[in-house]
């Protein structure tokens, strides 16, 4: 009896431990990503990361680690790059919605 309830718990975690992969598995063979543009996915991550320095910035501010005037200045500064990425990606966008898509 201790066999077939140790064996029970077995197939009990094994299903458990692999209920991932089943899941993964079940999209079938023909289901594929859809691939991102790479030079969106660049402007998003330069984005994210203009956005940190920003926030970093503001915070160097109210810790007193900048001065108001180069807090200003520095600030200024990031939010003009960070307005060229947002025009780069909105053109960016703007031409994956125009091209062509090959369904081969």
């Amino acid at each position: 009896m201790e066999i077939v309830l140790a064996l029970l718990i077995v197939v009990m975690v094994a299903w458990f431990v692999t209920a991932p992969l089943r899941r993964a598995g079940g999209r079938g063979e023909g289901a594929e990503a859809p691939t991102e543009d790479p030079v969106i996915a660049d402007l998003e991550a330069r984005k994210e990361a203009k956005y940190r320095e920003i926030r970093d910035a503001e915070l160097d501010r109210e810790q007193g680690k900048l001065s108001g005037s180069d807090w200003r200045r520095q600030d200024a500064e990031l939010r003009r790059e960070a307005i060229e990425i947002l025009k780069r990606l909105d053109e960016a966008r703007g031409e994956s919605a125009r091209a062509p898509v090959d369904d081969s």
